[in-house]
């Protein structure tokens, strides 16, 4: 028999953040594939040029899109997680909220080129996190999200621990 404390602790989950394309890049995108099928359809070869790309282009210019809006910032058990990547909150030793400009700035020519970026042409501003890591030859992370104070308050909560 086990008691409450001697329970494995749950996974906690302090931020979650979907960094979702806009709905007006679907539209856009549909729009380009249509022009594309437009194409095949002046040449007016036979069904296969009518088609075909109608059936392939429209449906894959949407999953592109979506593809390009699956990524996920979460801050979880201890970690910051996106695209796969993470890194303890613990290895942070300072963070900052970045308006839009200042973010072009970081990942631009003042930027470092062994730094990890994530970020997304979409979302404007985001978040710089220094990692003190010996062994890693990261300097610092850049990541977008919609919300970066509230990212920023909750890796210094959590770095604090």
């Amino acid at each position: 028999m086990t008691t409450s404390s001697e329970r494995p602790p749950a996974s906690t989950q302090d931020y979650s953040e979907k960094l979702r394309t806009p709905l007006y890049w679907y539209v856009v995108a549909l729009f380009v594939a249509a022009l594309l099928v437009g194409e095949f359809h002046v040449a007016h070869h036979s069904f296969i040029t009518d088609w075909i790309p109608g059936c392939v282009l429209l449906p894959g210019s949407l999953v592109v899109v979506w593809s390009l809006g699956r990524s996920k910032l979460e801050i979880k058990d201890g970690e910051l997680r996106i695209r796969g990547a993470h890194i303890p909150l613990s290895d942070v030793s300072g963070v900052v909220a970045l308006d839009p400009a200042t973010l072009r700035r970081v990942v631009g020519r003042e930027g470092d080129p062994a730094a990890f970026v994530s970020i997304r042409a979409w979302i404007g501003p985001g978040v710089q996190l220094w990692v003190d890591d010996p062994e890693d030859p990261t300097p610092y992370w850049v990541v977008s999200s919609r919300h970066p104070q509230q990212v920023v308050d909750i890796v210094r909560a959590r770095a604090s621990r």
